[in-house]
This record gives C-alpha cells, sequence and structure tokens, in this order.
C-alpha cells in the first residue's frame, strides 16, 4: 500500500444544496436562542462544532439578555445562580452547549438530507470507485462534519463504505489538526506508515491544501466549491483541477 488518499466531503465529493446550512443554523436557533444573518462568514473549511462557536459568537449568545431568555419562565435564583456562574466568560456560556448544539444538528440533517437530492459531483464515483479497487491504496476522509453528519451525507451516495479510515470535525474543531488522527488511524488499520507525499488531501478550499502541510502532504485542489482556480492556485496545491470529471487525471496526479 503506497497511497494514503483522503478526501474532503462537501462541494469536493457532494453538493448537499445547502442541507448542512439550513440544519446548523436552525439548531444553533433552537439551542442558544439565537439567528442572524452570515454576512461574509462562510462555512468552507470549518469543522461543525467549529461553525457552532462561530456562529453563537457571531449572533451573541453569550449577551446576557440571550442568557436570560433562555430561562423564561423559571424561578429568578436560578437564573441568577446561572449569570453568576456564567457572565463575563462568553466563550464559556457559548462552549457549554456546542455538543448539545451538534446533537441537534446531526438530527436536522437527516430530516434535510431525506428532503433533497445528494449530487456526487462529476467524476467523484469512477474516481473513488476505482481508487477503492486499488490494492495499493487506502480510501478515507478527512472532513469537518462530524462523525454522523459524514455517514448521513455520503449514505444516499453509496460510496460511505469505500471509506476505510476518517478523521471528522468531532476528533476536532480545528481542521489543521484532523490530518495526523487519519494517518495514525490508517496506520493502525494497515500496519504500514504513511507520510510525506505519500498522503494525498482533496478538498475543495485553502483550508484542505493547508491542512497538511506539516506532514508534508501532497495537496490536490478541485474548484468546485465557493473558491475559483485562481484562489486555489494562490495556495499553491501539488495538483489542480476544475473539478474531476476526468477522473483518470486525478487518479494519475495521486499515484504520480
Amino acid at each position: 500500500m503506497e497511497r494514503l488518499v483522503l478526501f474532503d466531503i462537501d462541494c469536493t465529493l457532494i453538493d448537499g444544496h445547502g442541507a448542512g446550512g439550513r440544519a446548523i443554523m436552525r439548531a444553533v436557533k433552537e439551542v442558544y436562542g439565537v439567528e442572524g444573518e452570515l454576512g461574509d462568514y462562510s462555512f468552507h473549511g470549518r469543522t461543525d462544532p467549529g461553525i457552532v462557536r462561530d456562529l453563537a459568537d457571531l449572533w451573541g449568545a453569550s449577551d446576557p439578555e440571550t442568557v436570560l431568555g433562555r430561562y423564561e419562565g423559571e424561578t429568578q435564583p436560578q437564573v441568577v445562580h446561572d449569570l453568576a456562574e456564567r457572565l463575563g466568560m462568553p466563550d464559556d456560556v457559548i462552549d457549554t452547549l456546542v455538543d448539545r448544539c451538534v446533537a441537534r444538528y446531526v438530527e436536522l440533517l437527516a430530516y434535510e438530507v431525506d428532503r433533497v437530492r445528494i449530487e456526487v459531483l462529476p467524476g467523484v464515483k469512477e474516481l473513488v470507485t476505482a481508487l477503492a479497487a486499488d490494492r495499493r491504496v487506502l480510501v478515507g476522509l478527512l472532513t469537518g462534519n462530524v462523525a454522523e453528519g459524514a455517514r448521513i451525507k455520503l449514505a444516499p451516495t453509496g460510496l460511505y463504505p469505500l471509506f476505510r479510515v476518517a478523521a471528522y470535525g468531532s476528533d476536532s474543531p480545528l481542521r489543521a489538526e484532523l490530518p495526523p488522527v487519519a494517518v495514525a488511524r490508517a496506520e493502525a488499520l494497515t500496519g504500514r506508515r504513511f507520510s510525506g507525499k505519500g498522503i494525498v488531501v482533496i478538498g475543495d478550499t485553502p483550508a484542505d491544501i493547508e491542512c497538511g502541510a506539516g506532514l508534508g502532504v501532497k495537496a490536490i485542489a478541485v474548484a468546485t466549491g465557493r473558491h475559483s482556480l485562481d484562489e486555489l492556485a494562490a495556495h499553491e496545491p501539488d495538483h489542480l483541477f476544475a473539478d474531476m470529471g476526468d477522473w483518470r487525471a486525478v487518479y494519475e496526479a495521486i499515484l504520480a
């Protein structure tokens, strides 16, 4: 086995037509009691727990009036006790509810995915199938999705069983910490060592290109998401494609 190939999910393998965004924004509203506009904020290249924290902070979940609103109808002493313990530490106010919010997001995601058609992007099915059949290659995921969210999104495609290892947003809210997790799991599974350009990370954002830099990985970028070819080229991936429609060319780049 010569290559560990790690794919991002959203806008690299699939287009979920906004299912994840709708689910996570609704979960933040339900759990934190806040909602708002995204402005310039983008979900791309981030992890699910990181997005929850960012949106809760952006929309003011740690403001005193918002915290009070979560206790509407309850006794005044309980409200005072909560404020005394937690206000003045905005990060703590937000962090205490992240896991609950992510769990609610997963429930809502399943509902959203049932309502849309998950679109497999050009060349993806052929590429992943060919790689999974190649004994030189171990195919995996490197994604900001939490583990259950990744399964829900990929289940309709039929591709999920082909990914034998993964690192998820549920392993760390920081994308840069995920490549070593995936490599460690791959080595534990196979008993082989993967390093340098023997590790291939494929994604559609600058975060995908840069997250494995510390390991010296081969980065392959595809302009199937929010970022243009020129924007991705500025981050100097090893290979750059408009999409994976010519999947054989991507296959050759992986094994080069």
